[in-house]
């Protein structure tokens, strides 16, 4: 019997003992709804830990994604996302421990610390309870990221961004189909359609369009691009805009497409004046009674009176209240000083949603806040290893003008999270579906990274466009 055929036999036994176990010991369970989907949800859970390598990490993305929407069995998985996170992570060690397929560098060994720190931060707050299941979380995301997430690219990396390309390519007609047909906002807030976009979509999508070879495929690859543009300018998200903008920069710069950057400019700002001239404007978006310019309406949201941070300004205050008093430990990790609102805190106990947490505008100091300035040290190590791979991957393609490369998409993604998190709160909010997204990514990047001294040649005689495979070492 091959290996794949012991899987599927071994996940359809333990679905049909699941099934006949809950109609022997609790008929009446299968005529709810919620039970039905805790039902369906297990067996879609069972399959994809049968099919580890391939199938788990879409798993908890699909399960963290829809948990923070409006799409169905939102409810559900606002539970079972933990679940499935926490399972990930015992099997990834399980997996590492048994054929220590990755190796561990220095990245590893400050997420480590991170996670060391957070459940230090956790013990002082004044809700140890949230603060240590907070802590759990992100000790569970960097687990199973430095663990069962690598296991996806298996020595195929540009296979799994390609794959990449085609679910991204899913979610932008999704969400186009949500958005500007249904008119239903999926994402709720504005700033999150905005980080999607920005973050998980574009430097996915703009990698595919300039490794595209087939003319169909480009245009509809190009096609897509700019619906996620328009996704992004009519969410009105300045920092996303500007996380995009710069990655995208980046990305044909060091490729030197300056044929599409101009090209691209061009179309950002048409697409933009459509974002605010015919798209149906969403909550809370700024309206344009066409007396100021086109500009304004992105820079200052309608709000000119405030200035450009006006929307950020007491919220960073706030945040420096609280580090001045306490600056070496923190509020604790994942918790701030709030009301003292009993029944807020009672509902907080329960953790079906938090209420010891407000906003900060800024996750840098966030984490400030909440790790204090001892804390913070190796959560600021490990953001700054993430930057600096990315630059090490961008200085690596400029010499190497290898658009195949499947560390670029990787790198842009970090690049444009890392901007993006200076005026948004969620780079160690595990909860929120863009941290697990960055976190995932922040870790494969240490794997695809080119090697030191990798170079590409291309004899004169071959096709101008090299590939990932013709890298070799300079001697």
């Amino acid at each position: 019997m091959s290996d794949n055929m012991a899987k599927a036999v071994l996940v359809l036994s333990a679905a049909a003992l699941l099934i006949a176990g809950i109609i022997v010991l609790r008929p009446g369970y299968l005529s709810s709804t919620s039970g039905l989907a805790t039902l369906i949800g297990a067996e879609v859970l069972l399959a994809a830990v049968a099919n580890f390598r391939k199938a788990y990490l879409p798993t908890v993305l699909i399960c963290f994604l829809i948990a923070g929407t409006g799409l169905p069995f939102q409810a559900e998985l606002l539970q079972a996302r933990w679940v499935a996170l926490g399972i990930g992570a015992a099997l990834g060690l399980a997996v590492y421990l048994k054929t220590h397929s990755h190796k561990l560098t220095i990245f590893h060994l400050f997420a480590f610390f991170c996670a060391l720190s957070a459940f230090v931060s956790a013990l002082i707050s004044n809700y140890p309870s949230e603060a240590l299941l907070k802590a759990v979380s992100l000790f569970l995301l960097f687990l199973y990221a430095g663990t069962g997430a690598r296991t996806a690219i298996a020595g195929q990396p540009e296979r799994f961004f390609v794959s990449m390309v085609i679910a991204v390519e899913i979610l932008i007609w999704t969400t186009v189909t949500f958005y500007l047909v249904f008119h239903n906002e999926i994402f709720g807030n504005p700033n999150s359609l905005g980080a999607v976009m920005a973050v998980a979509c574009i430097p996915v999508l703009l990698w595919g369009f300039l490794r595209a070879q087939a003319r169909t495929r480009k245009l509809r690859l190009g096609t897509e691009l700019m619906m996620a543009l328009l996704l992004l300018f009519s969410s009105f998200s300045r920092a996303s805009i500007i996380a995009a903008m710069i990655s995208s920069l980046l990305v044909c710069v060091t490729l030197r497409e300056y044929r599409v950057l101009i090209r691209g400019t061009a179309i950002v700002v048409l697409l933009a004046i459509c974002a605010v001239v015919l798209v149906p404007r969403q909550t809370d978006a700024p309206s344009w009674n066409g007396s100021e310019s086109i500009g304004s309406v992105f820079l200052y949201k309608g709000k000119r009176e405030q200035g450009v941070f006006g929307s950020r300004r007491t919220v960073w205050q706030q945040t420096w209240n609280v580090i001045r008093d306490k600056p070496w430990f923190g509020s604790g990790f994942g918790t701030s000083h709030v009301s003292s609102d009993m029944t807020k805190l009672d509902y907080a106990a329960r953790h079906i949603d938090s209420w010891v947490i407000r906003e900060h505008g800024n996750s840098y100091l966030a984490i400030i806040e909440w790790t204090g300035l001892l804390g913070v040290l190796p959560f600021y190590a490990l953001l700054f290893l993430a930057a600096r791979n990315a630059a090490s991957v961008f200085s690596w393609v400029r010499r190497s003008q290898d658009a195949f490369s499947p560390a670029i998409p990787a790198a842009a993604i970090i690049v444009a999270g890392l901007i993006d998190a200076a005026f948004e709160d969620w780079m160690f909010a595990v909860g929120y579906y863009l941290c697990v997204f960055f976190w995932v990514m922040a870790f494969i990047l240490v794997d695809v990274m080119p090697s030191r001294g990798a170079v590409v040649y291309v004899p004169e005689t071959t096709l101008p466009a090299p590939t990932f495979g013709m890298a070799v070492s300079a001697k």
